[in-house]
């Protein structure tokens, strides 16, 4: 869904940029209660991990792929805050270095694929989170919330167009084709979320920001009766086990999808160049200013393998995504 230059005219463009700028702000605040030396090089792995496997567009309808977002997964693994700062890097250097989403649609790009999708995906995964404790009750709510995360960023997408679109487009129409492609890619995302949150929620639930206060039941024995009585107490989470081996095995994963999975990603137009091309707005499209460097469209016009652009772009975002975290982070005492 990234929106490439002229879609959008002067006045969405710049008032998306302050949104997001201000959006950012806050985040950069409020990650201080998410952070600390022990969890921020988990917001650097979740941020390589969600470029890597933005990568590998997968088919959804004749014609047409789509590609995980990752707002909800990167606000379940390091917190809502934190998941917009992920998702901003990655967006950030898929912008400049791959020319994938325009330079004056950067803004928009951050203020839909990053913000709604975070607060849309949070918000859905604490309401439904909040009805059991269990760990499958959170991959469900992990689903559950990057379901509905892809259509919603589609909708204001929509409501974006309408107001400030450079094409005459009823937008009825184009809110209808948005959301029916997307409601097929968030399927998609919404597998790939639960997968990787349950993956981690079986190694390390203390990693798993969502997770914390994660019960499980206590079984104990009356004194006289010897009846058996249930209460819930906080299941002990490793907290003293080095995050290194996790994070070595996750960064192997990631590599492993960017440089080989990726090349086996499909060729389809992806749900929005798919709707602006069947909806005639395609043409409005202006081309990237950094267009011509060696890593646009991920290697293309540089004659750069696929794999070996995307491993560049992992440590790029592991890198920025890692420091931006490692700056933000709480100096206080290491929570566990």
């Amino acid at each position: 869904m990234h929106v490439p230059d002229g879609f959008f005219n002067a006045a969405v463009s710049v008032s998306a940029g302050v949104v997001a700028a201000a959006g950012l702000a806050v985040c950069l605040r409020g990650a201080r209660r998410e952070l600390d030396d022990r969890t921020a090089p988990m917001a650097g792995l979740v941020a390589a991990f969600i470029f890597a496997v933005q990568m590998l567009n997968f088919p959804v309808a004749a014609g047409t792929s789509g590609h995980l977002l990752g707002g909800a997964l990167a606000a379940i693994l390091v917190g809502p805050y934190t998941g917009v700062l992920c998702m901003a890097v990655v967006l950030l250097v898929q912008c400049v270095f791959f020319a994938d989403g325009g330079l004056t649609a950067l803004g928009i790009n951050i203020s839909i694929m990053g913000i709604v999708t975070v607060v849309v995906g949070w918000g859905v995964f604490r309401l439904v989170a909040r009805l059991t404790k269990s760990r499958g009750g959170v991959t469900a709510a992990a689903f559950l919330a990057a379901l509905i995360s892809v259509p919603s960023a589609a909708l204001v997408f929509s409501a974006l167009f309408w107001v400030g679109g450079t094409a005459p487009i009823e937008v009825s129409a184009v809110a209808l084709a948005m959301g029916g492609v997307h409601v097929l890619i968030g399927i998609g995302e919404a597998v790939i979320t639960g997968l990787t949150v349950g993956a981690v929620l079986a190694v390390r639930p203390d990693l798993v920001y969502g997770a914390r206060g994660l019960t499980r039941p206590l079984v104990l024995r009356g004194a006289s009766a010897g009846e058996p009585i249930t209460v819930a107490a906080e299941e002990p989470a490793p907290a003293r086990a080095s995050v290194k081996p996790f994070l070595l095995v996750g960064l192997g994963l990631t590599l492993l999808l960017a440089g080989i999975v990726s090349f086996f990603a499909s060729s389809s137009p992806d749900g929005l160049e798919a709707v602006a091309e069947n909806k005639g707005f395609l043409d409005q499209a202006t081309d990237h200013v950094f267009g011509r460097w060696a890593l646009a469209d991920y290697g293309e016009v540089g004659g750069i393998p696929v794999g070996i652009a995307g491993i560049i772009g992992v440590g790029l975002v592991l890198l920025i995504a890692g420091g931006v975290a490692y700056a933000a982070r709480s100096r206080g005492k290491v929570r566990v």
